[in-house]
This record gives structure tokens, sequence and C-alpha cells, in this order.
């Protein structure tokens, strides 16, 4: 006689919905969005269909769409002109910047919205890296002030966290230092701590014409055949004053993510990147994938590793599916 049937707790969907053991909700997610000079400007991202630059009053009526579905929290990045660009990054600390009135625009707009910037010299830099490049190779001692003024410059914006993205050794402790001194102790920085040399960021890099005019990131950026090293940036991150916790890219880092959950008690988050968004698009389109079921299941994966916040461009599109669930 079979006295075990898991099935029992199968059955209807009322039970399955019962003994659950993860959820995913709007309020877990973080929307990316991509700011551009042009106020009502709208310039689609052709590797990432559904997506686009926008100008700053787009950019808002966007994000309070966002708001209204239940995803509360953006993060920003700024399309520059080439002519902005230095090797130093200068624009990044600019109070009149494009991403400083973005900050503020959506601040007035909507003050509960949580905004979530990213401190890296990529955007900003007319060599393309992450960090200071001297001679040929990136120079972390330089870039460290760079990236703490750029900080300080988002948060006097109204920035509620600073997302240092760069890898740099040392950034986080520099960029709390600065904020403090600067009288910005409330707002938080969500570490890129293991942030991956991917291939996946493809997109994203186009999106922002970002990738580096020389060389890679693999100086600064993590080995993907490494595990046990994560641990390392989590234990430096937390020690420095890191208040999140970030695993990027997601559905092919799902064991680092587990692992980062085991060993913190900080919040941690999993960015769904550009490339996993755009080959469940592509291959929606080709009629391969049922993208809706397939982004559900992606990012309930994420959840399931351990995320407690996700980052992910089909957050209006989930935010839609989980409503009609």
């Amino acid at each position: 006689m079979m006295l075990a049937r898991p099935r029992r707790n199968r059955k209807s969907a009322s039970i399955r919905a019962l003994v659950r053991e993860t959820r995913l909700g709007a309020a877990d997610l973080v929307w990316p969005m991509f700011v551009q000079e042009g106020e009502d400007s709208e310039t689609p991202i052709r590797s990432m269909p559904g997506q686009a630059r926008l100008g700053i009053s787009k950019l808002v009526d966007r994000a309070r769409s966002a708001f209204d579905l239940g995803v509360r929290a953006v993060a920003l990045f700024p399309a520059l002109d080439d002519r902005l660009k230095d090797p130093l990054g200068t624009e990044s600390a600019n109070a009149s910047g494009l991403l400083q009135r973005a900050v503020r625009a959506l601040k007035n707009a909507l003050p509960d919205l949580v905004v979530v910037t990213d401190v890296a010299l990529d955007p900003y830099s007319s060599d393309g890296h992450d960090g200071v490049l001297v001679d040929g190779r990136i120079d972390n001692e330089r870039t460290l002030p760079v990236l703490a003024r750029m900080a300080v410059a988002q948060a006097q914006a109204g920035a509620d966290i600073v997302a240092p993205s760069d890898m740099m050794d040392g950034r986080v402790q520099a960029i709390r230092e600065a904020l403090d001194a600067a009288g910005h102790t409330e707002v938080g920085i969500c570490s890129y701590c293991c942030k991956y040399a991917s291939a996946f960021y493809g997109p994203f890099r186009e999106a922002l014409d970002s990738a580096p005019r020389s060389g890679d990131k693999r100086t600064y950026q993590m080995d993907p055949a490494n595990q046990r090293e994560c641990l390392r940036e989590v234990e430096l991150d937390e020690a420095e004053g890191a208040d999140w916790l970030m695993v990027k890219p997601g559905l092919p880092y799902a064991d680092i993510i587990r692992l980062v959950r085991e060993h913190s008690t900080l919040p941690v988050a999993a960015y769904h990147v550009s490339g996993e968004y755009a080959m469940l698009k592509a291959a929606a389109a080709q009629g391969w994938l049922d993208y809706g079921p397939c982004l559900m299941e992606s990012l309930l994966c994420l959840k399931r590793a351990g995320a407690d916040v996700i980052f992910t461009y089909a957050a209006l599109e989930a935010a839609r599916l989980l409503g009609e669930a």
C-alpha cells in the first residue's frame, strides 16, 4: 500500500498556492531603465525588444506605470553623447548631468519610488572601462576617488541606493566614507560583489555604447569558472559597509546566488541581465518558446536560488503576469 502521495499537495490550484515554498511578487523586482537627452525622446534598443533609451519626461511616465503595477524600484543607466566622455569620467560627478537630473525628476514625481543608481565609469569613460585606464591597465587606486565623487553626486540628487558595479577593490569602503562625510548616511550601497566577466552583457553594452575600446574586463570582473572566490568578495564588501549584495548575471550563476545566500545575512540581489532577456525575446519571436511562462519560471528560479531582489528588464511584463495570476 502506498501511504505517501506527494501528489495530494498538487491536486488543485488552491492547494498548490497554500503549500508553495517560493513566492515572487512585483515588489521583489527592480526595473533597469536607460535615460538619454531629449525630454520626450525614445530610442528603441534593437537587441532588447520592448526596451528603449528614454528622455527624462518619458522615463518618469514609464516609472509611474511601473509603480502603479507594484514595481517600486528602478535602476538608472545614462546613455551619454561621446563628446561628454573622457578618460576620468568627469561628467559622472556633474550635479547638472543627465543622470542626476533624471534622479531628481523621478524623486519629485514619485517620492516613494526607490531609485538605484549605477556607480561605474563605463557610461562616462572614453575608454569604455569601469575604471581609469593608465598605460593599458585599470588603475584601482586612481579609480576609487572618481567612484566616490560619482556616488556622492548621485546621493545629492536623491538616489536611495548607489550600486557600484565596477569591481574595483576597496570601492565599497571608499564610497561609504565619502557618503557619510557628505552627510548621506541613509543612502544604501548595493555592491555588485559577484559580477562575472560574462558574455551575456552584449545587449546592455549596445544600449549604452559602453563596450571597452581596447582589451576586456577580465582583470577586474570575476572569472566565470570561479565559485569560492565570490565568498571572499562577499566577506570584504560586508566588512566595508555594503547593505545589499548583487550577483550578476542571474540564471547562469544560480549556484552563486545560493552560495551567497547561505553565507550572508544581507539582502541578496540577482541581475537577470540583458542577454538573458534577449534570449527569451528572440526565442519567443521565433515561436520556439512561450515567453510569459518562460519568463516567470526564470525569475522564480532566481528567487528559489535565494535572491531577495531581482533586477530585470521584464519587470513590467512580470508584474502584469503576476497581477493576472
